[in-house]
């Protein structure tokens, strides 16, 4: 188990980010947790401490959809001193809809939740990746990212701006031994499809998210998965 590591996880506090807050934390991992909501962080604190006694977990109240937000979350995360080991850009936003009757400020809405909240958090850590010379960055895109879709609009945009900012920086660590991975999920249960009338078998799970994302994370740092695309065993809803 890992000891006196940190895993950075956004969008913790439900659905695949709290699945990957308690797979973290069942490993030894010390968790740094953000969401919008203070009562859903409270919660998930409560509930880590009491199954994983051994794991801290600090939880952090921000909207990732604000640069100046995301920038004071990085520098709490500085400031607990310890061993930055895993980052997940994992906030996200869906808002279904054409573009050609999307509201004019949906676009810039999610490109914010999808594409900036990751871009700007992973630029104000990553020195601490390259300094040291490891560590590993997971982008939660969607199946979205790398195809289109009826009603999927500026959902579908954004997702594939961030399967393009993972794929880059993927390049770009290379030289200091950071691995990358970017996870494309097909439909999920989490409150997205809440009121659709479906049997959550004919759904992903956030666990098995969770799982295949610390899979990639534990092989050997000789390897990186570099993309993973996970999907109902029925296909896509």
């Amino acid at each position: 188990m890992k000891r006196n590591l940190l895993a950075v996880v956004s969008g913790a506090s439900r659905g695949i980010g709290k699945a990957l807050v308690r797979k973290f934390a069942s490993e030894g991992f010390d968790i740094a947790a953000c969401a919008r909501n203070w009562e859903d962080l409270a919660i998930l604190k409560t509930e880590i401490e009491q199954e994983f006694p051994e794991s801290k977990i600090y939880t952090y109240t921000a909207d990732v959809s604000s640069k100046t937000e995301v920038k004071v979350f990085a520098d709490f995360i500085k400031s607990l001193k310890i061993p930055l080991e895993v980052l997940v850009n994992n906030a996200g936003k869906f808002i279904p809809g054409a573009i050609y009757e999307e509201k004019e400020d949906v676009l810039e809405k999610l490109m914010q939740t999808n594409l900036y909240s990751a871009y700007f958090l992973t630029k104000s850590l990553i020195s601490e990746f390259m300094q040291q010379k490891s560590g590993h960055i997971f982008n939660i895109c969607s199946v979205a990212s790398f195809m289109a879709y009826p009603n999927g609009g500026s959902y579908a945009i954004s997702k594939h701006a961030l399967l393009g900012f993972s794929r880059c920086l993927r390049e770009e660590m290379k030289p200091y031994n950071v691995r990358v991975t970017s996870v494309m999920p097909g439909a999920t249960l989490t409150d997205s499809w809440e009121g659709i009338n479906l049997p959550s078998s004919r759904f992903a799970t956030p666990e098995d998210i969770a799982e295949i994302v610390y899979a990639s994370y534990a092989l050997s740092k000789n390897s990186v998965v570099e993309e993973i695309v996970i999907r109902p065993q029925l296909g896509d809803i």
